[in-house]
């Protein structure tokens, strides 16, 4: 049986933009995907009938170095300018929503090694749910607006991540499950499965959970806020 690798399906306007929504999602540089357009699409006549392009990007399967590379460690592992600017943007933000808790900010471990080195706040109180929302939509907004403030102030981009009372963790390990899951029920059944509609950072927990297990795919379907991941199964050949 061929081995199975992880695959995302985009619909976008153009080829372009369907690869940097792909980069995007599976949080993996371009050189690291193989692309198949699948539908070049068309502009229609006086943009009537204009039909969107459809590519499948592919993550490479690489033979392992024999010895692990040498990581350079990126400037900001020693930038407590950073870790005080991100501190301090939360707590006003917090401020300003009259909200009480506490802040810590610290340096996170590189993802993936030698890449990117998050800088993780963790936001601790009584009764925090409306900073989580929905889905954990607010928390999203909330980590977004810091990132476009501390990297404004810095100049140059942070990837600041922020958890609320260990919900990151949580939420990480139900989908982890969720994926497993889906997965049996897709093997036993022989039927494709979806799942509900999900932000690119947990379709990326699916699909990385689901990566290694030969007997499904998983490719996201669908556009901007009902993209979904689908988990195929596999005929044993």
């Amino acid at each position: 049986m061929p081995e199975m690798r992880t695959s995302l399906e985009v619909i976008a306007p153009s080829v372009e933009e369907a690869i940097a929504q792909g980069v995007e999602e599976l949080g993996l540089p371009e050189d690291e995907l193989e692309v198949e357009v699948l539908d070049e699409g068309s502009k229609g006549f006086l943009g009537l009938g204009t039909r969107q392009v459809r590519v499948r990007l592919t993550v490479r399967i690489e033979e392992p170095p024999e010895e692990a590379p040498r990581v350079e460690v990126p400037p900001e592992m020693d930038d407590e300018e950073a870790v005080r600017i991100a501190h301090e943007t939360v707590e006003e933000l917090l401020h300003l929503m009259s909200i009480q808790a506490k802040v810590a900010a610290q340096w996170g471990e590189l993802d993936p090694p030698g890449k990117i080195r998050p800088l993780l706040i963790d936001i601790r109180g009584d009764d925090l749910s409306i900073l989580i929302g929905r889905r954990g939509e607010t928390l999203t907004a909330l980590q977004y607006i810091t990132r476009l403030i501390v990297g404004k102030e810095l100049k140059r981009p942070v990837a600041v991540v922020i958890d609320i009372e260990g919900y990151r963790a949580r939420r990480e390990g139900q989908l982890r499950r969720l994926a497993r899951r889906i997965a049996e029920q897709a093997i036993e059944t022989g039927r494709t499965m979806s799942l509900e509609p999900m932000p690119a950072n947990e379709r990326r927990i699916i699909h990385v959970e689901l990566k290694d297990n030969p007997k499904v795919e998983t490719i996201s379907v669908g556009e901007g806020n009902h993209r979904k991941v689908t988990v195929i199964p596999q005929q044993e050949q």
